[in-house]
């Protein structure tokens, strides 16, 4: 039997996405599917929602989701207003500034993780190179950065800033020059053309950027471990000590699956806003 043209492209496009699928099954689906099913076995042999429970009435890890939730949600506002910033800066100047900033912003994506983080020690440590230059100008104490909450803030705005800041800029680059010009042929002031028009052009890239900021921030583990405090820990950093310090599988699972089930609501969230706005776009076309 001789296959239509139809169904010979349908077959190719299967065999081209079935290798894809079978690495996202063995590397994503299967491992959910099992930590899901570790997470739900007790000590008895059965299976119950107690690790779960423990999430949210154990005094401990109740300090760390709302620690690593904090972490995120203030790294993320920061890593969007600065980069937002930049992009800006880079799309509508063209001074010595912005020629400076377009050649260096990038250089943070290409320095390993663990470098950097070391790096940031070696800076703002209490014994640091900073510290040592105001002990020279007359300071009697420096402000704790390491171990502590703004040192993960300063980390993660130095791996996330280069990325958002790529991202967005990309898309002001997008928005013509003649828009930008019509707007302000008709008297458009700098907060109206802010505003009404390139923020409406470009807050589909802003989310994609806040997706990828919010789930790096959410499951980093190299700074929060190197820099972060004893206590209260990134969920990373708590999932790591419960497997391996203290043996405890199950309850890492649950953790793991947390941070799943947290990441897919800034995913799903992220879907659902493009999918409106596409249904929204499809419908003014079709008028």
């Amino acid at each position: 039997m001789r296959l239509s043209k139809e169904k010979k492209s349908g077959i190719l496009g299967l065999a081209l996405v079935f290798p894809s699928f079978l690495l996202l099954l063995g590397v994503v689906i299967i491992p959910i599917i099992y930590s899901i099913q570790e997470s739900l076995q007790n000590g008895q042999g059965g299976y119950d929602l107690s690790h779960y429970v423990a999430l949210f009435t154990d005094e401990v890890m109740r300090s760390n989701i709302w620690y690593t939730l904090k972490v995120t949600i203030v790294s993320t506002i920061l890593v969007l207003a600065i980069s937002y910033g930049v992009a800006l800066l880079l799309r509508f100047s063209n001074g010595a500034a912005a020629i400076w900033i377009r050649r260096l912003y990038l250089i943070p994506m290409f320095v390993p993780g663990v470098i950097a983080t070391y790096a940031i020690i070696s800076m703002y440590g209490n014994h640091g190179w900073l510290a040592r230059i105001c002990a020279l100008l007359g300071m009697e104490s420096f402000p704790m950065i390491i171990f502590d909450f703004k040192g993960l803030i300063l980390a993660n705005l130095w791996f996330n800033i280069p990325f958002s800041t790529m991202l967005l800029a990309s898309a002001l680059g997008g928005i013509p020059n003649s828009i930008i010009e019509s707007a302000k042929d008709t008297g458009a002031g700098k907060w109206q053309l802010f505003f009404r028009f390139i923020v409406p052009l470009s807050y589909k890239t802003l989310l994609v950027a806040a997706t990828f900021v919010f789930m790096g921030v959410i499951g980093s583990f190299t700074a929060p471990y190197l820099i972060g405090p004893n206590s209260p820990q990134v969920l990373g950093v708590a999932m790591h000590q419960v497997f391996s310090v203290y043996q405890e599988t199950a309850q890492a699972s649950a953790l793991a699956v947390f941070m799943f089930l947290l990441c897919s609501a800034m995913g799903y969230f992220y879907i659902r806003t493009m999918a409106k706005d596409a249904k929204a776009e499809a419908g003014r076309t079709g008028q």
